[in-house]
């Protein structure tokens, strides 16, 4: 597997799988933190009330 911050090769054994080192985990946790990674949201088309 690839690290997902660097894309260099880790052993699935490695203490900091998936990531190749402590400081690509910690950029990934950043990502997190600052809100770069989102999941995307489809918005719904606003309902008119028919009562």
């Amino acid at each position: 597997m690839k690290c997902p911050i660097c894309k260099k090769e880790v052993a699935p054994g490695d203490p900091e799988y998936p990531f190749c080192s402590e400081r690509c985990r910690l950029v990934d946790l950043g990502n997190w933190a600052s809100g770069k990674y989102a999941i995307p949201v489809r918005e719904e088309p606003e309902q008119e009330d028919e009562s």
